[in-house]
């Protein structure tokens, strides 16, 4: 690369712009700029000519042909150690463009603005933006690109320190971040234009374009022979919406999955609730009236399942709460915040990944993604509240109030348990719980035979239907008075008909909770 002589800046999002040209002028970098930038800038001071001058032709049609014109991208395109194209710049009296600062029209947000017309969405699609960060991005060997008002700084203590130039690392880093940022653009643009016209009831479109970048590597995948990294969807927020690791061990893949399986837990829970999980299953949920209550009652439920798991709270983590925990071994504790008391108590045992992140909030409209051989699945998460003003009772004995607030409590925690899932529980905590079994009988023996609590007087939640009453028999001999399932199978009436022998309570939801 040349020393930089000269740069032409159109930037819609004008960040700090006025800071980073300033600098340039400062290096004796003649700028060329457009429309609000240029007005900016000379307002600002800096000394600054109007692309319209070099180009001897005015921005027409409203300002969308401003930047296409050969005196440009002649200017960005030639590649300096070609002779033959130095002679066609000399011969058209066009002078080199060594730095291209741009970004394009907030197409993103307007789309997402429901207020927006489609005529008024259209008009954010960006045409010379992406053709000069093309050009430049192309021709990276002697002209340096700018696309993110983050990358100022280190642009410009570039050209300081190295008199003019950029080093050629930094130019093709930038580069390659140019070309995402224009296919990332692009991507948006087509999605959202294949959702105006497809019809699919589904709402998923033909193409799914999703654009993700690399966040960090654990040290491996689930086993020390898996290579892995991690990704973030870009402009998604970050992992579990941005966390902070306060201290401990790097996170393991396998503490990632499970952090995100507690923390999606906790989020659909009322109160002040504890999840403890282990192989993404909760193996205790409980809730009180502090977190350390909370905790207490979710570890009841197995504690020797609960060593080496995830515990994840759903609001603050206090001092009590920490000291509680500290007999435990726990890999990973997940919270939206923790007091300084809490921060100490866990000091003291330097290995525990100690999270801070916000509660996971419910969007329905994302999508959930699973790799098959060839391809992905695709589904809106299960994230949809559950209507308990539209449930049915169709046995002859209704749930009282307190086992309803206890079928409230354990139908949220059973659409976390991988199935065939039943919990077993009490208002407070879940007692049992029978996971990934290969029929639903033998989640109920295994959810009973797991309690460490009480069952008689308890309740039971299952994710789908009971296939027969042997389940449900199961859980009646084990004291439960009232259970809550979706109901749909076609010996539902048997079902029922069992429960009003046992004088079991039992509600329909309607909706099953199947997790695989």
């Amino acid at each position: 690369m040349l020393k930089a002589a000269r740069a032409l800046i159109s930037v819609y999002d004008k960040s700090n712009i006025e800071t980073f040209a300033e600098g340039l002028a400062g290096l004796d970098i003649e700028i060329l700029s457009t429309g609000g930038t240029f007005k900016i800038l000379a307002e600002a001071g800096v000394p600054v000519t109007p692309v319209s001058e070099v180009t001897g032709f005015p921005e027409i049609l409203g300002g969308r042909v401003k930047t296409l014109h050969p005196r440009l991208h002649g200017g960005i395109l030639a590649d300096r150690e070609k002779a033959a194209h130095v002679a066609e710049l000399r011969e058209h009296g066009i002078a080199p463009i060594d730095l291209v600062v741009v970004n394009l029209y907030p197409f993103q947000a307007t789309a997402r603005d429901a207020s927006k017309t489609y005529a008024q969405v259209v008009e954010m699609i960006d045409i010379g933006g992406p053709c000069m960060i093309r050009a430049a991005a192309k021709n990276h060997s002697g002209v340096v690109v700018v696309v993110d008002p983050d990358d100022y700084p280190q642009v410009l203590a570039a050209f300081e320190e190295g008199d003019g130039q950029v080093p050629e690392s930094l130019r093709r880093r930038l580069a390659i971040k140019a070309f995402r940022h224009t296919q990332a653009y692009d991507a948006a643009i087509s999605g959202w234009l294949e959702e105006q016209i497809d019809d699919a009831e589904s709402g998923f479109t033909s193409h799914l374009l999703i654009d993700l970048e690399k966040a960090f590597e654990p040290r491996y995948g689930e086993n020390p022979h898996q290579p892995a990294a991690v990704y973030s969807v870009l402009g998604g927020g970050g992992i579990f919406g941005g966390f902070e690791q306060l201290q401990g061990k790097e996170l393991s893949y396998n503490n990632l999955l499970d952090a995100d399986a507690a923390r999606r837990l906790v989020a659909t829970l009322s109160g002040t609730c504890v999840g403890i999980l282990k192989h993404s299953n909760p193996c205790g949920v409980g809730r009180g009236e502090s977190v350390e209550t909370a905790y207490e009652k979710a570890l009841e439920c197995d504690p020797v399942s609960a060593f080496g798991s995830i515990v994840a709270v759903n609001g603050p983590l206090d001092g009590a709460a920490a000291k509680a925990m500290e007999s435990l071994f726990i890999e990973v504790v997940i919270a939206p915040e923790f007091t300084d008391e809490a921060i100490q108590v866990f000091g003291n045992k330097k290995n525990l990944r100690v999270i801070r992140c916000p509660l996971q909030s419910i969007d329905e409209s994302r999508v959930e993604l699973r790799a098959i051989d060839g391809g992905f699945l695709a589904q809106t998460p299960d994230l949809a509240e559950d209507d308990s003003a539209a449930w049915t009772c169709p046995t002859k004995r209704q749930p009282t109030a307190d086992e309803r607030e206890a079928l409230d409590f354990n139908w949220r925690v059973v659409r976390h348990v991988k199935s065939n899932a039943i919990v077993v529980g009490n208002r407070f905590q879940t007692v049992g719980i029978g996971a990934g079994q290969m029929s639903r009988v033998d989640s109920c023996h295994l959810a009973i035979s797991k309690a460490q609590v009480a069952t008689k007087g308890c309740v039971a939640a299952s994710d789908a239907f009971f296939p027969f009453p042997d389940g449900l028999q199961v859980l009646a001999e084990a004291g439960v008075t009232a259970v809550i399932q979706p109901g749909g199978s076609k010996r539902d009436s048997e079902v029922v008909e069992a429960a009003d022998e046992m004088g079991v309570a039992m509600l329909f939801t309607g909706k099953r909770h199947f997790r695989h």
